[in-house]
């Protein structure tokens, strides 16, 4: 899961690079350009801007600096535009970054080079990396939260330019939801399936014009989707120590009363009722999860 790039694998595939844009009109042009000078070292690659219900002209100063344009006839989200591209992409490899400046397309060969033995390789933020002070707390606590219930260290659960095998992409799909909460899910669905994930150090530069994420609001979400990622998969991780919260008070307390021959009172009954029926509500999903992983691996 750390960086290893002392033997990169060459892999002479084609890629598709896939920039969802949303009233990026001053700078995608530039992110375009940048980027096909780039992929000159992989012919038969693609350049695909999904507009997603721009109305500042972002998706003709795409076409003109040669992208590859999808356009949405109103704006249904970041995912959304992901899954537009993931499902247009031709290339055997799919590379996601941003369209507002901040990735640099130099560092797309570092990750595409790593193909061969990684499914997944995630551009991890150095310290160095502009950042607000709020998001990277939040970020940081997104990946303490993401390494447990992953079983693996997650070095930057929400970073947006990532290389992936385009197959996968397009197998798990139909899991990423339409919001920016889309780096979170793929980074968590594909470690849990069990594939090769590398982080690789790149520098991050500041974003030009607004940001669209909201702090709050997405951040709420990013959680959401995170649990919901995890009960998905591994949900015994979730269940299993809100069950113990519950019903360990109340065994303590059963236990101290039964010791000084007092009876139970109605909050230790329901205390280790409730918590036994979540931890077995726990097991009896973890089943359900191994059988999806099944279904996963066909």
């Amino acid at each position: 899961m750390s960086e290893s790039l002392s033997n990169p694998a060459v892999i002479p595939q084609t890629v598709s690079v896939v920039i969802p844009v949303y009233h990026e009109a001053q700078i995608i042009g530039r992110v375009v350009a940048g980027v096909k000078s780039v992929l000159e070292a992989y012919p038969g690659s693609e350049v695909i801007v999904v507009d997603d219900g721009s109305q500042d002209g972002s998706g003709q100063a795409a076409a003109q600096a040669g992208a590859r344009v999808i356009r949405h006839p109103y704006n249904k989200g970041n995912g959304a535009a992901i899954k537009t591209g993931i499902r247009a992409a031709q290339g055997h490899i799919v590379v996601f970054m941003d369209g507002d400046g901040q990735h640099d397309p130099a560092d797309i060969p570092r990750l595409v080079q790593c193909m061969g033995e990684y499914e997944m390789v995630v551009g991890a933020r150095s310290p160095r990396s502009y950042s607000d002070w709020d998001r990277r707390m939040a970020n940081r606590v997104y990946n303490v939260l993401a390494s447990y219930i992953c079983g693996a260290n997650v070095v930057d659960l929400t970073s947006g330019f990532r290389a992936v095998r385009a197959d996968l992409a397009k197998k798990f799909c139909h899991l990423l939801p339409n919001t920016f909460s889309y780096p979170s899910t793929m980074t968590i669905v594909m470690i849990k399936a069990g594939y090769s994930v590398l982080f690789i150090k790149i520098e991050v530069s500041k974003r030009i014009g607004a940001s669209k994420i909201r702090i709050l609001n997405d951040g709420f979400r990013f959680l959401v989707i995170i649990f919901r990622i995890a009960t998905l998969f591994e949900p015994l991780k979730i269940f299993l120590p809100i069950g113990l919260l519950v019903l360990l008070p109340g065994a303590i307390l059963a236990a101290f009363r039964l010791f000084v021959g007092r009876p139970w009172t109605l909050p230790i009954m329901i205390s280790v009722s409730v918590g036994f029926l979540i931890i077995v509500l726990g097991l009896i999903s973890e089943q359900i999860a191994l059988l999806r992983t099944v279904q996963f691996d066909r």
